[in-house]
């Protein structure tokens, strides 16, 4: 899960590509489809702040968690020239913790693909569950295993004005796994360019994988749809977007003292 260190710096830069504005309106639609208008929201794998300023603009409360240090520290960047309410949280979503219950939590850019284990991401997804509100939503994204088989091995290459990337890329089948190695070429101060290397995993789940987690984790599966248009999943889909619920079981709370700050303060 240690990622997106010396790219934090340059990650929008490269990122320029993602139309957060619409991706925000998708999400916030997915929202109030389920009643949640308002209140805490969580967001998991928040990066450099991106959506969770959007979602903060909209009028949510929103905590934004991620386990690196370099990538919060843009957001914060973003939270002083704002002056939005965000809590941000250095923690991994393996192991979050929080003061009280939230009324959704949402993860995007498929942050929840870096959970490569099976078992790891059951531990996010009851997590997930522990924390939510009586009745409140998970809605996420994840790309897609044949995304991942369409990248297949190959090579892609960027140039920004003050940098540069290299991205080379593997999916093994059997395991489901895409490997990509990043090299960056990032210009200092000085106008000269360091070169940095990181790798990153990321795994793909068919549905049925994370309906049975989503399951196992004592939550209602939804649904899931490809991203922004709703329509059914197919070969042809890259990014696919999970709708899961809170539910009550048997009249007994998994931990009153939780339920009993969910409209507390943070």
């Amino acid at each position: 899960m240690d990622s997106y260190n010396e790219f934090a710096s340059v990650y929008d830069m490269f990122m320029d590509n993602v139309p957060y504005e619409e991706w925000s309106r998708y999400l916030i639609g997915k929202l109030k489809e389920a009643g949640i208008e308002d209140g805490i929201i969580l967001e998991l794998g928040c990066g450099t702040g991106s959506m969770t300023e959007l979602l903060s603009e909209a009028g949510y409360d929103m905590i934004g968690i991620d386990n690196s240090e370099e990538m919060l520290g843009i957001a914060i960047e973003k939270r002083d020239e704002s002056g939005h309410d965000i809590l941000y949280l250095n923690q991994d979503m393996r192991e979050f913790e929080l003061y009280g219950t939230v009324r959704a939590v949402v993860s995007v850019c498929d942050s929840l693909n870096y959970i490569t284990d099976k078992e790891e991401l059951l531990k996010v997804f009851k997590l997930v569950n522990n924390y939510l509100d009586i009745g409140g939503m998970f809605i996420f994204d994840m790309n897609t295993i044949d995304k991942y088989k369409r990248m297949g091995d190959g090579i892609i290459a960027e140039n920004r004005d003050n940098g540069s990337f290299i991205w080379e890329n593997w999916f093994d089948e059997s395991e489901n796994i895409n490997e990509y190695d990043i090299t960056l070429y990032i210009e200092d101060s000085d106008g000269k360019y360091d070169r940095y290397e990181e790798t990153h995993y990321q795994k793909g789940y068919t549905v049925s994988e994370i309906k049975e987690l989503i399951e196992q984790a004592g939550m209602q599966f939804i649904g899931a749809v490809e991203a922004f248009n709703d329509n059914e999943i197919t070969h042809e889909t890259e990014r696919m977007y999970i709708m899961a619920k809170e539910i009550k079981k048997a009249g007994i709370y998994k931990d009153e003292r939780l339920y009993s700050k969910s409209n507390g303060s943070r």
